[in-house]
């Protein structure tokens, strides 16, 4: 028999295994652990952006009641890991993550400077309303577009030569110059948060002097475990992380933070388990953001809509004390055919917080460039931008001269463009009415890597004829669990009701972290290794039974299914599950199995998702409110697994695209490097009055080049190319190009 093949639970829209619990208030988040003696932590954030603690007067918040430290760079225990200097003959580390209270300088504004502890949660906020601290300020720099002519090339590819972030060039470097057809623009995209339901939380736990315990939001089980015993010089195996459920996170839960440590350097001093919560205004400083971008685009043409040339020219943000950087430029270099392309990357140090990947990472910075530049010169052709991209489709990867994998793009352009009525589209702006509306369509391509890493998984089969799974991964909201029980069913052949999948444990076998489109294709992977590995141990305990149907038959032979095996030439043949088990005498039967990507297959192909979003949009030409009122987002994204938690993916992050758009932008003021939006008054994330009906479809054709299973990501390629296609949607209704995000009514009158 196959080790796997799609029985009748992959692919349904199957409701989620975790859904109950979330919904009844049963599922517990990092901060609702409570522990015996637990204290509560509160940090205090400085009020300058640059410069020096002079002095910090704790005298008024230790007096304050309940108060059971203040502690600071002066008092604080120190963190091992952040004293180990480098080795004298490797190269000089290119920055590193903030360290909290490790001395007196101040590298951006709320910084953590104090971390108060308390007997409880109030008492622990008052008090630190009475740190007071005085500073030697530092003239700072936040204003990215006045310091543009700073950026640098990242130290990675200064180092090296053949690093991806260095200048790429195919045929004629900036050909586009020198052409008759073409066109040139900046885009600008300014800093945007994750803002996710749950705030960022942790509660630590000094089980003994080197066993720490923490119960964190965090997309990464293992890679935290891994940071948490480097900071402290403690094996590995001595801490435990524990993340069950994380109520949202779209990159953020990818880093640890300053107030991780500052929880745990606390439970240290303290002796006794410390929780720490930040606040929403917390939220806005202290654990990242999609960093500030400015992009310009030249693009040029035949007449006959063949693109001639591509140059792509980003600067992101990153901090002034660790160098952050991301893919801005991959989908230019390989999403059209072009002779010549040139791409170019610099970052930008600033007095800011350090930025992470928010979904979409660079891809969704670089698309809506990208995207906007193809409609803008479609325009100029006189040509439909869904024709021009089919003109330009790309049957090979152009920068790796490889084959895809798979790609089924045209035909999700052609089901969405189906689906929206692209027919309804005129080529002249401001063309069609819906009243006193102006009405306009667009479209927006995205891709992301199909990724696939290692991972592993245990199986346990138990009397009772049920099985449990166990996985170090997370669930930041994918509806990873319900999967892996579909995953788990279909390669048992069991009901999923008899499969339970745990995760969030670092007790649990090793996976990787819940990003970059990977969890379902690594860990999926791993479950299915573990099934199977639990089938052929099945097998050979009934075929090694003498007195049994099924001796000296190979597992190659044999079927499984209901939860029974049995023989595929006779099928009325059969033996439970349970039943082999009390033969062998065995109350369960367990397996554990690691996945890798070591199919030497994979290196002959470049493997990618592919999404296509259509957007319609209603602008008034008066007030220049824009109404987006229906949308219809399409995934290439290889064998779905669930449809309906695929389709919540899509739908969410169409949602995320249309704050990109519309909505979302922090503002800074730059005369004290303060954010002036720092709350849900100020910053505004799309609500449900700014989300229209988002139909979603997908190819749902496998890809098992890339893994077992045949899937490919969604997560990111939901949100990549939302944004250009809402903007070219408001061009094509009102002639007017926005190159600037988010595009709000003062843009359009």
């Amino acid at each position: 028999m196959k080790d796997y093949f799609f029985q009748d639970n992959v692919g349904k829209p199957m409701d989620r295994v975790d859904g109950r619990l979330k919904v009844t208030g049963a599922a517990k988040y990092s901060a609702e652990y409570e522990l015996p003696n637990m204290a509560y932590g509160v940090l205090v954030g400085s009020t300058i952006t640059k410069g020096r603690i002079k002095s910090i007067d704790t005298k008024a918040a230790e007096r304050a009641p309940g108060v059971i430290a203040v502690l600071h760079y002066q008092n604080a225990p120190k963190v091992p890991g952040y004293i180990q200097a480098a080795h004298p003959t490797e190269p000089k580390p290119v920055g590193q993550p903030h360290r909290v209270f490790y001395d007196d300088k101040v590298y951006f504004n709320d910084q953590p400077i104090a971390i108060v502890v308390a007997d409880t949660l109030e008492r622990a906020r008052y008090a630190a309303r009475l740190v007071k601290a005085q500073y030697e300020e530092d003239k700072h720099a936040t204003d990215f577009l006045k310091h543009q002519s700073k950026a640098i090339l990242p130290t990675h590819a200064q180092r090296n030569p053949k690093h991806y972030l260095n200048d790429y060039v195919k045929g004629k470097e900036d050909a586009y110059k020198g052409e008759p057809l073409k066109v040139e623009g900046e885009y600008v995209i300014p800093t945007e948060f994750h803002n996710p339901i749950e705030l960022q939380a942790i509660v630590a736990h000094w089980e003994a002097d080197n066993r720490l315990t923490v119960y964190d939001k965090t997309q990464a089980v293992i890679g935290t475990q891994n940071a948490f015993a480097k900071e402290w010089n403690i094996p590995v195996e001595n801490v435990k992380v524990i993340a069950t459920f994380v109520g949202g996170a779209f990159g953020n839960g990818l880093h640890t933070w300053p107030h991780e440590t500052a929880a745990i350097i606390a439970a240290k001093k303290v002796n006794r388990p410390v929780k720490v919560m930040l606040t929403r205004e917390q939220m806005f400083t202290m654990v990242g953001y999609r960093p500030f971008a400015w992009q310009k685009m030249g693009m040029s043409a035949t007449k006959d809509g063949k693109i001639t040339a591509i140059t792509h020219e980003a600067i992101g943000q990153t901090s002034s004390y660790e160098e952050f950087t991301e893919s801005v430029l991959q989908q230019t270099r390989m999403m059209y055919t072009s002779p010549n392309i040139t791409t170019r990357y610099r970052i930008l140090p600033l007095d800011v917080s350090t930025p992470i990947w928010m979904r979409g990472p660079g891809e969704a910075t670089g698309a809506f460039a990208l995207e906007s530049a193809m409609d803008e010169m479609a325009y100029v052709l006189k040509m439909d931008p869904l024709e021009f991209r089919i003109k330009n489709h790309t049957d090979r990867d152009p920068e790796r001269n490889l084959p895809w994998s798979t790609k089924f793009l045209t035909e999700a352009m052609q089901m969405g463009a189906e689906k929206i009525g692209w027919k309804n589209r005129k080529l002249e702006p401001g063309t069609l009415r819906n009243g006193e509306w102006l009405v306009g369509y667009g479209m927006g391509v995205g891709t992301f890597g199909s990724h696939r890493n290692r991972a592993s998984a245990r199986a346990v089969l138990r009397a009772d004829g049920t099985v449990l799974i166990q996985s170090a991964t997370t669930d930041i909201g994918p509806g990873t669990g319900t999967a892996m029980v579909q995953i788990a069913a279909d390669a048992m052949g069991m009901d999923p009701s008899k499969i339970t999948f745990e995760l969030g444990s670092s007790l649990f076998p090793p996976a990787p972290s819940q990003g970059g489109s990977a969890t379902v294709a690594s860990v999926g992977s791993a479950v299915q290794a573990a099934c199977n590995s639990l089938k052929k141990k099945l097998a050979t305990m009934a075929s090694g039974n003498a007195e049994s149907s099924f001796k000296g038959a190979k597992y190659e032979d044999l079927a499984f299914k209901d939860g029974q095996v049995s023989l595929s030439s006779a099928p009325n043949t059969k033996l439970s599950f349970t039943d082999i088990l009390k033969q062998q005498r065995l109350p369960e039967l367990e397996a554990t199995e690691e996945s890798k990507p070591d199919n030497p297959e994979r290196n002959k192909y470049s493997m990618y998702s592919f999404s296509v979003h259509f957007a319609e949009v209603q602008v008034h030409p008066l007030t220049g409110q824009v109404r987006v009122t229906k949308m219809v987002s399409c995934a290439d994204a290889g064998k779905i697994v669930n449809k309906k938690t695929a389709g919540n993916q899509m739908i969410g992050g169409a949602v995320g695209g249309i704050g990109m758009a519309l909505t979302e932008g922090a503002v800074i003021d730059d005369r004290f490097g303060r954010y002036v939006t720092k709350d849900f008054a100020d910053y505004h994330v799309p609500v449900h009055a700014d989300s229209p009906n988002i139909e979603v479809a997908f190819v749902d054709k496998p890809d098992f080049i890339g893994n077992p299973l045949g899937t490919k990501g969604i997560g990111e390629i939901a949100t990549i190319g939302v944004a250009p296609a809402i903007a070219n949607a408001i061009f094509n209704a009102t002639g007017k190009r926005i190159r600037e995000l988010p595009i709000t009514p003062d843009k359009l009158i």
